[in-house]
C-alpha cells in the first residue's frame, strides 16, 4: 500500500512534465508530448509570399499528402512519411519573405531533419523557377 502512492505522485510529475502544447504553423494549438523541443526550421528569401507557396505547395505534394491549404494566413498542413507538416509564409518587407516549416510525429516529437529536408527543397525549388 505504501508503494501506491509514491508511483502515482511520480506518475502524475512525470505526467505534467512531459505534456503541453505548442503553436502550429497554421495559428492553431496542439497537444504534444515534447512541447519544448525544436520543431521549426526558418528561411528568408527575396521573393514574395505566392512564389514561395506556389514552391512549398509542389514540395509538398511531391513529398507527401497536402492536408489544408489557407490562403488567410498563408500557410499549409501536410503529412510527409507520416508526419505532420506546417508551411507558413509571411512577407517582411515588399522584398524579402520568411518561409517556417515545421515539422512532428504522430506521438508529438520533433523531426527537424524532415523540416531542414523540406526547407531546402522549397529553396530549391525557387531557385529554379524564374
Amino acid at each position: 500500500m505504501k508503494i501506491k502512492y509514491p508511483f502515482f505522485l511520480l506518475l502524475a510529475v512525470l505526467t505534467a512534465t512531459f505534456t503541453g502544447c505548442v503553436k502550429t504553423g497554421d495559428g492553431h494549438s496542439r497537444a504534444t508530448a515534447l512541447p519544448w523541443v525544436k520543431d521549426k526550421i526558418s528561411a528568408r528569401y527575396e521573393r514574395t509570399v505566392p512564389q514561395i507557396l506556389t514552391a512549398a505547395k509542389a514540395v509538398l505534394m511531391r513529398n507527401g499528402k497536402l492536408i489544408a491549404d489557407n490562403s488567410v494566413n498563408n500557410s499549409f498542413t501536410a503529412k510527409v512519411n507520416q508526419r505532420d507538416v506546417w508551411v507558413s509564409a509571411v512577407d517582411i518587407d515588399g522584398k524579402v519573405s520568411e518561409v517556417t516549416v515545421q515539422v512532428r510525429t504522430k506521438m508529438g516529437g520533433s523531426d527537424i531533419e524532415l523540416a531542414s529536408a523540406i526547407s531546402t527543397q522549397i529553396a530549391l525549388q525557387l531557385s529554379t523557377t524564374p
